[in-house]
């Protein structure tokens, strides 16, 4: 029974379910035992019934033994005393038979309490198989969390490698756009600044700053 317990326990996908289901089948074994554990001690009650039976008789052919040598008839004596020793066969028989139940009796007895104390004990222990089970359903739950954290921070770490990445291509792009780009002459800048007259808001605006101060 108790390797059968430890197989469903090793097989077990949710122990919680599977502890629970393996008290259920020990309590079905119980009670399975209890009731072969009754008709023995019944048995057993029936052979000291007998056998309490037949001594009560043998007690009794006894008495009437004495009453009959008492009147002095031996003859009577006799049969009763003939009775009582078959009597007496039949009770070394029945005693036989009673021993051996009595054996039997007493080790249904024994596997019966023993069988209840170990469901007892696992009743007890089914808490903390249940406890123990939670917690390691809680760490496996932070595990799941913490791997789904390293990830995100190892995309994150990706991303921000790509970023950087890509500010370096767009900073050597640019480089090479001014290092192709043709030298400018800084004479020709110089002439195009004189050469573009001022514009005509700006003409505007200075003619009427000069009429404004009576210049």
């Amino acid at each position: 029974m108790a390797a059968n317990f430890n197989a469903l326990l090793d097989k077990a996908e949710d122990p919680e379910k599977m502890v629970d289901q393996c008290l259920r089948n020990l309590e079905s074994d119980l009670g399975k035992v209890k009731a072969e554990t009754a008709s023995v001690m019944a048995e057993e009650q029936r052979c000291k019934r007998q056998l309490d039976d037949v001594a009560e008789e043998m007690d009794k052919m006894q008495k009437y033994a004495e009453k009959a040598l008492i009147n002095g008839n031996e003859a009577d004596a006799k049969k009763f005393l003939e009775k009582k020793a078959s009597y007496a066969s039949k009770q070394t028989e029945l005693q036989q038979a009673y021993d051996i139940a009595a054996a039997n009796a007493a080790k249904m007895r024994q596997m019966h309490d023993k069988l209840a104390k170990d469901i007892q004990e696992l009743n007890a222990k089914k808490d903390q198989i249940k406890a123990k089970v939670a917690v390691a359903k809680t760490q496996q739950q932070m595990n799941k969390i913490t791997n789904t954290v390293g990830n995100a921070t190892s995309n994150l770490s990706a991303f921000e490698r790509m970023e950087a990445k890509a500010d370096k291509m767009l900073d050597e792009a640019n480089a090479m756009a001014e290092l192709n780009a043709e030298p400018k002459d800084e004479v020709d800048d110089l002439m195009s600044k004189y050469d573009e007259g001022p514009s005509a808001d700006v003409e505007d605006e200075l003619a009427a700053l000069k009429a404004k101060l009576g210049m």
